[in-house]
């Protein structure tokens, strides 16, 4: 599978992975300043933005479409890696299996464990939106605020919508591969697998309970030489939150 991509800058590279109904657009101001010093590559992962649109939707098949992505594009010294979220989970499954083609990694807001999910009315609300009969983004927008109060939720859900030449909208994510395969996305990540030995470096929002103080357990056992900092003003988009914060934290770790 051929990832859609955007790249930055020149050096050593770095791969930039989005969240569950995210785009690589989310992470274009932050790869932009990575680039003084990185190139940086930022992915739509499947089922997501311009890339493909697959029946598939789990780590392990994430995992290697990222090592397909690093192979075509020589990669085979490895990259430093960057995951938010889902983007985060499938960056851990990447480094557990293939340890030799991780140079340092960073975990932004998700933990290996399983998760409950509290994305159902999300999916709810988004499946109930006829595209057809749309004609503006400020109706979508009506639409939505029935079910999803949070203005910036719905702002950050409604840049997956986009126009169609013969009229009506359409979502860039697949939604129904995403909603059948929500399981596979809360699923815990690296069970069975070694643990990667290389540097690693979480960060959690403080405002978020994506990561608890009892996970610290598990994330050691996965990655040892794992360091966990708090950004406490930020929510569960960190990158979005305190971008400036974010991006002193990634380019300090990864110097």
């Amino acid at each position: 599978m051929e990832l859609n991509l955007k790249k930055f800058g020149q050096g050593e590279p770095l791969i930039i992975l989005h969240g569950l109904f995210g785009t690589l657009d989310n992470w274009q101001s932050i790869a932009r300043l990575l680039s003084d010093e990185y190139l940086v590559y930022i992915l739509d992962q499947r089922n997501h933005g311009r890339s493909p649109r697959a029946d598939r939707h789990d780590y392990p098949s994430m995992a290697q479409d990222l090592r397909s992505f690093m192979e075509n594009h020589w990669m085979y010294d490895g990259a430093n890696i960057v995951g938010h979220s889902m983007g985060g989970k499938t960056a851990m499954q990447f480094a557990l299996e293939h340890p030799e083609m991780v140079k340092k990694l960073v975990v932004v807001d998700i933990s290996p464990k399983a998760y409950a999910g509290n994305h159902h009315e999300i999916f709810d609300a988004l499946l109930s939106m006829d595209l057809d009969k749309i004609t503006s983004r400020s109706e979508a927008d009506e639409l939505l605020a029935r079910r999803i109060a949070e203005e910036d939720v719905r702002l950050f859900l409604m840049k997956n919508l986009t126009r169609r030449k013969e009229g009506g909208y359409e979502f860039k994510m697949n939604l129904p591969v995403l909603r059948n395969h929500y399981a596979d996305i809360l699923a815990e990540v690296g069970e069975g697998l070694p643990p990667f030995e290389g540097p690693t470096l979480f960060v959690r929002g403080g405002r978020s309970d994506h990561i608890t103080a009892g996970d610290e357990v598990l994330i050691k056992k996965r990655f040892p030489q794992a360091v966990i900092e708090t950004i406490e003003k930020a929510g569960h988009w960190v990158h979005a939150d305190a971008p400036a914060h974010l991006l002193k934290i990634i380019q300090h770790f990864l110097k």
